[in-house]
């Protein structure tokens, strides 16, 4: 007697798989402040990478999940790759060239509004070594460039693959703010991916920790305004968080406890302002962007404590989550 074919896959919801649905992790690559969290955020739908204009922002592997009736595309938004100046640059660097060996295809970002240089060169040398990714250019940031730039920048795109022996699988021109081939992105990435079930639940729109995001978002209030060296000596890490137990259940309250770290004493003015006028502005932006977020009101205690030269400290590095 022959054993009864096994059962289809299903969603969460009970509904089967259909036949040739996909699922699989596309990785954004690139150079600091080439667009890569922003176009992880348009791609999902909603934030779950933090953005800013200060370059070097992104410091982990950001999972963002697009849930499509034919696919399940992770997104991987990943810290730029530079040329590092200190143990924690070296770090970083070393996470995104192990998440290319992982993933299933990569986008290399170019922003449109800036020529190729070095180091967009350094990367595409760099991607080389991974010789079974399939790997999609992306030139970002059309919304910042004439149409006679763009058309010049895909020529310079096209000239980069060919001189590096890398072959473009796609070479797609997007604006994440105009959201204007943002789909067409998707489907070009999805295009790429293996045919198999759901690898996370439905609904679920990031893998990383509420404590994480949390963080990032202080993080990110925090970086506005901020100038030179300062962005990168900052770091946020929750010591505590938790709803208030002696709250009614139709109106919680999350507590929110959470420590701004800087390498030195003049840094540590700088982020608590006259008076703590800026700390507390950094805590405001902050509180409405966590209160979007996780759709709970929400009471953040801010403190600024000094890590000495933290970046270039192993044992700092640890304690800090790096």
């Amino acid at each position: 007697m022959s054993l009864p074919p096994p059962a289809p896959p299903v969603f969460s919801s009970g509904s089967p798989v259909p036949e040739g649905h996909r699922s699989g992790f596309a990785s954004f690559v690139g150079r600091p402040n080439a667009g890569k969290s922003t176009l992880t955020n348009a791609i999902v739908g909603t934030k779950v990478a933090i953005t800013s204009d200060k370059p070097q922002t992104t410091r982990s592997v950001v999972r963002g999940i697009v849930h499509r009736p034919d696919a399940q595309l992770v997104l991987v938004d990943t810290p730029g790759v530079h040329r590092p100046r200190t143990l924690l640059g070296e770090r970083l660097n070393d996470l995104v060239l192990t998440t290319w060996n992982e993933v299933d295809v990569v986008a290399v970002c170019f922003p449109a509004n800036e020529k190729i240089g070095p180091g967009d060169r350094f990367i595409v040398n760099e991607l080389t070594k991974v010789k079974r990714t399939p790997k999609i250019a992306v030139a970002t940031k059309t919304d910042l460039a004439t149409p006679e730039r763009i058309a010049e920048h895909l020529l310079d795109i096209s000239a980069l693959g060919h001189d590096t022996g890398t072959d473009w699988m796609e070479i797609v021109p997007v604006s994440a703010q105009d959201g204007d081939q943002v789909d067409l992105l998707a489907d070009l990435l999805v295009k790429r991916l293996p045919e198999g079930p759901p690898l996370y639940p439905e609904g679920e729109l990031t893998d990383s920790p509420e404590e994480t995001l949390v963080a990032e978002l202080v993080r990110e209030a925090a970086l506005d305004g901020v100038r030179d060296e300062l962005p990168h000596s900052i770091a946020v890490v929750v010591e505590e968080m938790g709803l208030r137990e002696d709250r009614p259940e139709d109106k919680p309250l999350l507590d929110v406890h959470a420590t701004l770290y800087v390498e030195r004493d003049s840094q540590k003015g700088i982020v608590i302002g006259r008076k703590g006028a800026r700390l507390k502005t950094v805590g405001a932006a902050a509180r409405r962007q966590i209160e979007a977020m996780l759709g709970t009101p929400v009471y953040l205690d801010l403190r600024v404590k000094i890590a000495k030269d933290w970046q270039r400290d192993p044992r700092q590095l640890r304690k800090l989550g790096f």
